[in-house]
C-alpha cells in the first residue's frame, strides 16, 4: 500500500487482486461505534474478494465520511460513507466507477462542504477523457490520464501554485488480474520516482 507513516491501511492491493482507492471528503459527524476509516481500509487489504471486502465493511461501518473504490478482477464498486450511512456506487455500462472530494449521492442529515471546489470539474473531466479510452486499456493509458491538467492548476494532475495550497503527491494503477501497481511519486507530468509493487 502506499501510505503515510504510522498509519495501519491505506491505497492499495493485496496479494488475493482485491484493490481500495480512498477519495477523502469532508461532512461533519462521526459515529464512534463504527470503524475508522484507515481500518475500514485494512480491512478490505485482508480481504480475499472485493465482495468479501464490502460485506465486512457493511457489517461493522465507517465512523466518518470518504468514499472507497473497492475492486478485484471480477469488477469494482464505490463505497460513499457517512457517519450515518452507506451509498454504493454500481460500476456504469463500461464496469467503470468515478469519484473525486464530494458526494455524488445524497446523505439524509447529513451536508458535505465540498471543501475542493474543483472536485466537481474533476469528476466531469475525468469522465471526460475516459470516454476516448479503448475498453480494455493499458497500465499505460491510464496513468495517462492522471497528467491531465486542463483548469491548471486546479486539476486532475494537481499543482501547489497560484493560491492552490495542496497538489498530486503520487499516482498509483493497480492491475488486479496481474496482482501488480505501478506507483509514480509526485505529480505524473513531473514525477520525483516510480516503482512498481505486486505479488
Amino acid at each position: 500500500m502506499v501510505t503515510e507513516a504510522g498509519l495501519i491501511g491505506k491505497i492499495g492491493l493485496n496479494s488475493a487482486g482485491v484493490g481500495v482507492c480512498l477519495n477523502a471528503i469532508r461532512a461533519k459527524g462521526m459515529d464512534k461505534s463504527r470503524m475508522p476509516c484507515h481500518l475500514g481500509l485494512r480491512a478490505v487489504l485482508e480481504s480475499t474478494s472485493c465482495k468479501e471486502a464490502v460485506d465486512t465493511l457493511q457489517k461493522y461501518g465507517i465512523a466518518s465520511s470518504c468514499h472507497m473504490l473497492v475492486a478485484d478482477s471480477s469488477g469494482s464498486v464505490g463505497l460513499e460513507w457517512s457517519y450515518k450511512d452507506l451509498q454504493i456506487l454500481e460500476m456504469n455500462d463500461r464496469k467503470q466507477v468515478f469519484h473525486s472530494n464530494h458526494y455524488l449521492v445524497p446523505h439524509s442529515g447529513v451536508s458535505d462542504t465540498v471543501w475542493l471546489e474543483d472536485s466537481k470539474f474533476r469528476i466531469k473531466r475525468i469522465q471526460e477523457i475516459c470516454d476516448e479510452l479503448g475498453h480494455s486499456p493499458t497500465m499505460t493509458e491510464v496513468q495517462a490520464l492522471f497528467k491531465d491538467e486542463k483548469n491548471y492548476p486546479y486539476a486532475i494532475c494537481r499543482a501547489q501554485e497560484d493560491g492552490n495550497h495542496s497538489g498530486t503527491l503520487f499516482n498509483i494503477v493497480m492491475d488486479l488480474k496481474t496482482r501488480k501497481a505501478s506507483v509514480i511519486l509526485g505529480r505524473p507530468t513531473a514525477p520525483e520516482g516510480s516503482y512498481e509493487i505486486g505479488f
